[in-house]
């Protein structure tokens, strides 16, 4: 074999390479084809932690000297039923009540008026305390003090009203008689109202007695400051 031969043949054989690689490349139709793997990922909501409700449903009023849904409107003039509070006209908040007696905490559950017309409240409100972050109440309901007056509070928007509540603290009893609980707060219910509303409370101080035979709230009628 020549030089010439020997030189040529090399080339020869790696153009014959070069063009079989790009026929491969090319898109071929008989080639077959790539097959391509498609992967849904499936996002996992974040939990979010429950809260109290706002309102609650509707309640049957309790009994007498107890305040239940309802509360109590007293023996004196209700007014017209048109013209009392509604509480989703209401905003509640926590407020020092004064002294109490030993081993007892005075609380104000404070109610502003928060809609757009002048409302009245007379009487007693319901009260109990509520957990579980869904308001299911935890212990009995307020009894209803009444030694205190229950005179027609009228107050315009943005105007207050306070009931106070004698609160006696879940130490002074024994833990096995008071089945003491953490609360997120109380439910309100304005008296003469079968709709309540939830006022926020939490700490040491507010551990409810969850034994409902254990009376550990009282609730004076609906005054101004």
């Amino acid at each position: 074999m020549s030089r010439t031969s020997r030189l040529l043949l090399p080339l020869t054989v790696a153009a014959a390479l070069a063009l079989t690689v790009s026929a491969c490349s090319s898109g071929d139709p008989e080639a077959p084809p790539t097959a391509t793997e498609t992967v849904t990922a499936t996002a996992t909501p974040t939990p979010t932690p429950s809260s109290p409700p706002t309102s609650f449903p509707t309640a049957t009023p309790g009994p007498d000297g107890a305040s239940g849904g309802g509360g109590d409107l007293g023996d004196g003039a209700a007014g017209a039923a048109d013209d009392r509070c509604r509480a989703s006209e209401l905003s509640g908040s926590i407020d020092d009540g004064g002294g109490g007696a030993a081993g007892t905490v005075g609380v104000a559950i404070v109610l502003t008026n928060t809609g757009d017309r002048t409302c009245e409240l007379q009487g007693w409100p319901g009260v109990s305390f509520v957990g579980d972050g869904n308001g299911t109440q935890v212990g009995a309901a307020a009894t209803l003090d009444r030694s205190s007056a229950h005179d027609t509070v009228s107050f315009a928007p943005g105007g207050e009203a306070q009931a106070v509540v004698q609160m006696t603290q879940a130490a002074n009893y024994d833990p096995a008689e008071c089945e003491p609980r953490a609360v997120d707060g109380f439910r309100v219910y304005p008296p003469g109202s079968v709709e309540a509303l939830f006022v926020p409370a939490g700490g040491d101080l507010f551990t409810a007695c969850a034994n409902p035979d254990v009376q550990q709230l009282s609730v004076g009628a609906v005054q101004t400051f």
